[in-house]
């Protein structure tokens, strides 16, 4: 990712992010997908698009034109979303938290320390969970194709590794705009910073904040230890990164072509978290090597413990259903 594209959009970019979706080239169906961060072999959110581009066009062959646009090129996490639902973005692979704002079910999926695995966290996205998050995003005009895998998310700051909740204090973490992300940091006394995506890396380079909180991956590919020093190993919360479609997107598409679209987003999920997890495996030794240093958190039921209310707080934003069979599931 470059600097030029972290600071802002340029004209031709939201000329493309306004255009009409579904676009038709020489009788071949053109989907453009968008995401915001870099287009590395290991970031988790290229690894998605690519895949489903790869299924896609194997399935149906020239019929189809998927095109990739990394980098904020359709807009940031939101602005894609809104499009998305007014259909002039056709598809993008968005932050759960994000997805959250038009859809408050979903924050059930960020609810800090709830998934103690991978496996348990794609179990309960495969079921009846993920099923019902499927119906309410539908109802807002977004079609989620597939619930793909950014990984644990964990904290990376400039002040002192966070080994204990106290050590939270007085650190300014940007976080996404999302009230659970908000909460989880000030019931463990930390200082949430709200900050879109597209500011961050500046924002930390200069001192304005002191940290974040990221996957593995994401921290590796957009280079994040250049500008941070303690990796914790928090696994505060699991990153589901939606693979996302526009409603009036998909209801355009012809019979066969939708269901060519759901056997690849399929395919493709499965191949991503895998994927993902390939990574993970040696980004720990990659960030040491570039001068990060990390630590274990031995004490998680002490963080446990400090979020515990959160769940009762957002039980009825989330809605009551989705909450209890979330935590049934994880039993």
């Amino acid at each position: 990712m470059t600097r030029t594209t972290r600071r802002g959009l340029g004209a031709a970019a939201i000329a493309i992010a306004s255009a009409p979706a579904i676009l038709h080239a020489q009788g071949r169906t053109v989907l453009r997908i968008g995401w915001t961060s870099g287009d590395g072999a290991q970031d988790p959110y290229a690894s998605g698009a690519r895949l489903f581009k790869q299924g896609l066009e194997r399935r149906v062959g020239e019929r189809v034109d998927v095109q990739l646009f990394p980098n904020r090129a359709l807009g940031d996490e939101r602005p894609m979303l809104d499009g998305m639902r007014l259909g002039t973005v056709d598809m993008g692979v968005i932050t759960n938290a994000v997805i959250a704002q038009i859809e408050p079910a979903f924050q059930v999926n960020d609810m800090p320390f709830l998934f103690s695995s991978e496996d348990q966290a794609h179990r309960v996205l495969d079921g009846t969970v993920g099923t019902a998050l499927k119906t309410r995003l539908e109802a807002r005009g977004v079609v989620p194709l597939g619930y793909m895998e950014g990984g644990f998310r964990q904290m990376i700051n400039n002040i002192r590794p966070i080994v204990r909740p106290e050590d939270l204090r007085g650190i300014k973490f940007r976080v996404l705009q999302s009230p659970i992300y908000i909460e989880m940091f000030r019931s463990l006394g930390g200082n949430a910073v709200p900050m879109a995506w597209g500011e961050t890396f500046t924002a930390v380079q200069q001192g304005a904040i002191d940290g974040l909180e990221i996957p593995l991956g994401v921290i590796d590919q957009n280079k994040y230890y250049e500008v941070t020093k303690y990796l914790s190993l928090t696994g505060h919360i699991y990153s589901m990164i939606g693979l996302l479609m526009a409603k009036r997107s998909f209801d355009r598409l012809p019979a066969d072509l939708k269901t060519a679209v759901q056997e690849a987003a399929t395919e493709a999920t499965r191949a991503q978290r895998a994927a993902n997890a390939a990574a993970n495996a040696g980004l720990l030794e990659s960030l040491r090597r570039h001068g990060m240093q990390v630590n274990e958190v031995a004490d998680k039921a002490a963080f446990r413990r400090g979020v515990l209310p959160m769940y009762e707080a957002f039980r009825g934003q989330i809605g009551a259903d989705i909450v209890r069979d979330a935590l049934a599931a994880v039993q």
